[in-house]
C-alpha cells in the first residue's frame, strides 16, 4: 500500500468523528426544543446547559477535523 493511500485512509477514518458530532448537535438541540415547548417558563436555565453541550460536542467535532488534517498533510 503506497502511504499516500494510507494517510488518505487515517484521515478519512478520523473525519469519521464529525459524523458523531453532528448527531449529538442534532439530539441536543431536538431535545431542548421538545422540552422549551413543553415547558417554556423553564427554558431560560435550561440555556445555559444547551450552550455548554454545543461547546463540547463542537469541540470533538472541531478536534476530530484538525486530527485527519494532520494525518493527511503531515
Amino acid at each position: 500500500m503506497d502511504i499516500h493511500a494510507a494517510k488518505a485512509i487515517g484521515a478519512g477514518l478520523a473525519m469519521t468523528g464529525l459524523i458523531g458530532a453532528g448527531l449529538g448537535l442534532g439530539i441536543l438541540f431536538g431535545n431542548y426544543l421538545q422540552a422549551a415547548i413543553r415547558n417554556p417558563a423553564a427554558a431560560a436555565g435550561e440555556r445555559t446547559y444547551l450552550f455548554i453541550g454545543m461547546a463540547l460536542a463542537e469541540s470533538m467535532g472541531l478536534f476530530a477535523f484538525v486530527l485527519g488534517l494532520l494525518i493527511y498533510f503531515v
